[in-house]
């Protein structure tokens, strides 16, 4: 069973800032106390991501960082009120399973910053939203790896049916489609954000149902296919050094340009009550998808890559669509 260690995640900050660079000046002087309430784990890929930008901004000097992990539902309130009462300008963490309990925290700490994780709307003057859309990474994955599946049946395995999840997985369907129009799927969801040996399980049966590509939404449903010999697309982290002959392709995302602009905000005495989402898109270098060369032939990759261009240009939309993927 693989997931992303302790120190995996500073090789996989090293790949992402690789491929999309940091985004905010250094040397102001200027430093802003961010904690970080994470549900999961940071092994968790998503956490690792969001924690993988925070290390990055306080190695900067931009901030101040401090964190907790794997902190439940019943605790949540509770953490982000401890980082208040401590101090933290800005609190960065995810309300998925506690939207209005996190939003109260916010209305009564009026003088500190909120950025969360959420499908929900910004609240007031300091509730702000955050959501690490894929959406346009998963579209370039399942156009490149259409015609890698010999059966012509893709798998995908989720955490939860929520809006930000839906529109990864029918991106990377809509992708698939464009060139493959006969194209059989099958989804899956865990109902869990952290359970790699629930998501093989679910990869695995559905490998045995005929899938020989698999979009690993969770940690976990790459093992599946590394195991059985199929294909997989990596989500979030890079999983393509672990698995180099399974990941055809890789969904990066990255939180630093959301992160960025919400300690800007901070800095400049400016309320954090606003959506952040749109710095998850490739115009703002928050997501991308990488392929194998040795998977993936060349001119695949080309014409993914003239693809990308037209996303970024927005001379190409991919089809949105946050309806549950069956």
């Amino acid at each position: 069973m693989y997931w992303i260690s302790r120190r995996e995640f500073v090789g996989v900050s090293a790949a992402a800032m690789a491929v999309f660079g940091s985004r905010i000046a250094r040397g102001t002087g200027d430093k802003v106390k961010v904690a970080c309430v994470h549900a999961s784990p940071i092994e968790n890929a998503w956490n690792s991501v969001i924690h993988s930008a925070l290390t990055n901004a306080a190695k900067d000097g931009t901030i101040d960082y401090v964190f907790s992990e794997g902190v439940t539902a019943t605790d949540y309130s509770r953490a982000l009120r401890e980082f208040a009462d401590q101090g933290a300008k800005l609190i960065v963490g995810e309300s998925y399973a506690v939207e209005n309990e996190a939003r109260q925290v916010a209305v009564a700490y009026p003088e500190t910053s909120f950025l969360m994780g959420s499908s929900g709307r910004p609240a007031g003057s300091n509730f702000g939203v955050f959501a690490g859309y894929t959406d346009q990474a998963a579209y370039l994955a399942g156009l490149g790896g259409a015609h890698l599946s010999r059966t012509g049946i893709f798998a995908a395995v989720g955490g939860y049916p929520i809006p930000e999840v839906n529109r990864f997985i029918n991106a990377f369907r809509s992708g698939v489609l464009a060139a493959r129009p006969d194209a059989k799927f099958l989804v899956g969801f865990i109902g869990s954000w952290f359970d790699p040996a629930k998501a093989k399980e679910s990869a695995l049966a559905q490998i045995d149902a005929g899938a020989d590509v698999v979009l690993g939404e969770r940690i976990g449903a790459v093992d599946a296919a590394n195991e059985r010999g199929k294909l997989a697309v990596g989500s979030i982290a890079d999983f393509r050094p672990r698995f180099p002959r399974t990941v055809y392709a890789n969904v990066l995302w990255n939180f630093r340009p959301a992160l960025d602009a919400a300690i800007a905000d901070t800095l400049a005495g400016r309320r954090t009550g606003r959506d952040y989402a749109e710095y998850s898109a490739m115009s703002h270098s928050g997501n991308d998808c990488l392929f194998s060369a040795a998977l993936v032939p060349a001119d695949t990759i080309k014409m993914v890559d003239d693809k990308r261009a037209a996303i970024k240009s927005g001379a190409f939309l991919v089809p949105l669509n946050t309806k549950e993927p069956t």
